[in-house]
């Protein structure tokens, strides 16, 4: 069993980790990121990003991680592609153990294991994914100016994200499984006063039909049996995002009720040495823009831990 040992440890590879190592390199630390798969997280399959600074004309996603990766190589981050089995973050010592059984381990850790979103799991959806099919308004939105298009869920996030698309589309029809919404009374209110949007009450979208130009209609099924067909041109899936902590040790770190990661402001967990960034914490918004903002926070963080612990005042 191999052992190694770092100052700082950072578990994932999307805009917040590779953001936190970019700073941790540049900083001449002893680090590691460690990535299950490719370097870029969710940002990998996002067809364009219209709204990241600096891109005036827009950027793919796949080019916009290769970009980031590009940065962090420069500064010659070590990088450990492998899958993490367990973490144990407690004491001053943290121990990452991969499936391979190596133990890997550090002073700090900084998380950035994302999020992933729920899915409907229907026919259509993983074929016109970035042809159609979103899970993010505010990301593609601008994309369907006058457009007829579709929402699912009945939650804050779909009410909050259908009236967003107000701005772009001609028409928001929500379709919603109950007949009656989730969201906050305030949403709901704005919803119903909005004229653009419309609701399809009692029903389940069970298939997305597409063409040679992407999405073009949505199959539904109403709960009294009987089924019909609407066309639009995209279609938003807005049932949640579930947080990517199979391999953490959750009784260690305090998360909220959907089990993300709770910090405070400069993404310190409640466990000395350990930190959270990106789409793992506990947050209300979810963009690649605060994603690397929180990575460089996280690791300035840790950087500050790291430097109190060689303190001659905190032997």
């Amino acid at each position: 069993m191999k052992k190694t040992d770092y100052q700082m440890i950072i578990v994932g590879g999307g805009p917040a980790g590779l953001t936190a190592g970019l700073y941790a390199a540049r900083g001449r630390l002893e680090t590691v990121l460690i990535e299950k798969g490719a370097t870029g997280g969710q940002v990998l399959v996002t067809d364009w990003v219209d709204n990241y600074p600096g891109f005036y004309d827009g950027i793919a996603g796949f080019e916009l991680m290769e970009k980031m990766t590009a940065h962090v190589n420069r500064f010659d981050l070590e990088k450990k592609f492998a899958t993490v089995a367990s973490m144990n973050l407690q004491g001053e010592q943290k121990v990452i153990t991969l499936e391979s059984g190596e133990e890997v381990t550090g002073q700090t850790v900084i998380i950035c294991t994302g999020a992933k979103p729920r899915k409907l799991g229907i026919p259509g959806e993983e074929e016109l994914l970035g042809q159609g099919v979103s899970y993010c308004a505010t990301c593609d939105g601008p994309f369907y100016r006058d457009q007829e298009i579709a929402v699912v869920g009945g939650g804050n996030t779909a009410i909050q994200e259908a009236l967003h698309l107000t701005k772009f589309a001609s028409k928001v029809t929500v379709i919603h499984r109950r007949d009656t919404l989730r969201a906050t009374a305030i949403l709901q209110e704005k919803a119903f006063a909005e004229e653009k949007i419309e609701f399809i009450w009692d029903a389940q979208v069970s298939e997305i039909i597409g063409n040679d130009e992407g999405v073009a209609s949505l199959k539904i099924q109403h709960n009294d049996g009987t089924t019909s067909d609407l066309g639009v041109t995209g279609f938003f899936v807005l049932i949640g995002v579930a947080p990517n902590n199979e391999m953490l040790p959750l009784k260690q770190l305090e998360t909220d009720a959907g089990g993300f990661i709770i910090t405070d402001h400069e993404m310190c967990t409640k466990l000395p040495g350990v930190y959270a960034a990106g789409d793992i914490r506990s947050k209300n918004s979810r963009q690649i823009i605060n994603a690397a903002g929180d990575g460089a926070t996280a690791e300035l963080s840790a950087e500050h831990y790291l430097s109190n612990m060689a303190s001659p005042a905190n032997p």
